[in-house]
């Protein structure tokens, strides 16, 4: 390992300023030395493990002191490493604020095989806020570095967003065709399926309005709220093919009001045993990649 001449740089303070150090980690962007203990880099990472055993070449003088540590240049950010190198760390993990930090602390945890670091990641990409607020985004992140196990969780969580009306996430740029496809393809596949499931052809004959069933042009239908909250309900699986929305009581109840039947709702709690079973198999439907 070669040591090379420091050019002009800045020490990061608090950790990695150590005396005892006996390694610099030298970052760009802005260029910043990182005093680190070697013995923790090899027992976390098999990379340095290994470069640790390549023979050493001697120390050289830098001006007038001699320069015992030897000089890693690296291709990570100031950020970038500082994040890293606090997960490696026996110190606190570093809050990473954003979604859009984690790809560059993950991108380099693999490149240099720090394998609890990258396990660490792994699950705070898949954490309930950011499944929540941004599953199309750790979709993307994860497809990017064959993460599968946590493609098909956030892909689950997808589908209660609008793949084609969302906001343009940037990850998305760094996956292949066949991996946004496949989400298109379940987004696509589960929401015919579960627009059959409600068809009205699939409704029970038993289910009938006291009003808007009465006469016998239209006692062979379904209630008239049944035709217009499959209408709409059809609408909104088309886009986010889940069931939690359309079977919820404010969306029939909706339905029932623009029926224009005042007797519709008594039908609506005649046909609650149906419902609930049309939503489990909804429910039951392949969810994931």
């Amino acid at each position: 390992m070669a040591i090379e001449k420091l050019s002009e740089c800045t020490t990061i303070s608090c950790e990695f300023d150590s005396v005892d150090a006996d390694l610099i980690l030298l970052s760009r962007d802005p260029p910043t030395e990182f005093h680190v203990h070697s013995v923790i880099l090899a027992e976390a990472s098999p990379f340095f493990h290994d470069m640790f055993t390549l023979p050493q070449a001697p120390t050289t003088d830098v001006g007038s002191l001699k320069n015992t540590k030897p000089i890693v240049p690296v291709t990570e950010s100031r950020d970038v490493l500082a994040s890293l190198l606090h997960f490696v760390y026996p110190i606190p993990d570093p809050e990473l604020v954003s979604l859009d930090e984690l790809p560059p602390v993950l991108d380099a945890a693999i490149k240099y095989d720090f394998s609890s670091v990258v396990l660490t990641l792994r699950r705070l990409l898949t954490s309930h806020e950011h499944l929540q607020n941004s599953p199309i985004q750790v979709y993307a992140i994860a497809s990017r570095f064959d993460l599968e196990e946590e493609a098909q969780i956030a892909s689950s969580h997808t589908l209660r967003f609008s793949i084609l009306e969302g906001p343009l996430c940037e990850d998305l740029k760094y996956i292949s065709a066949w991996q946004y496809h496949r989400l298109l393809d379940l987004h696509r596949a589960r929401s015919k399926r579960a627009q059959e499931i409600i068809d009205t052809k699939n409704c029970p004959n038993e289910i009938k309005c006291a009003q808007c069933n009465s006469s016998f042009y239209t006692a062979q239908g379904q209630p008239k709220w049944y035709y217009q909250w499959e209408k709409e309900a059809k609408m909104e699986l088309a886009v986010r093919p889940v069931s939690d929305a359309i079977f919820s009581i404010e969306f029939i109840g909706q339905a029932t009001q623009k029926s224009g039947c005042a007797r519709c709702s008594e039908s609506v709690f005649q046909c609650w045993p149906w419902l609930v079973e049309m939503k489990k198999r909804i429910d039951d439907l392949p969810m994931t990649v």
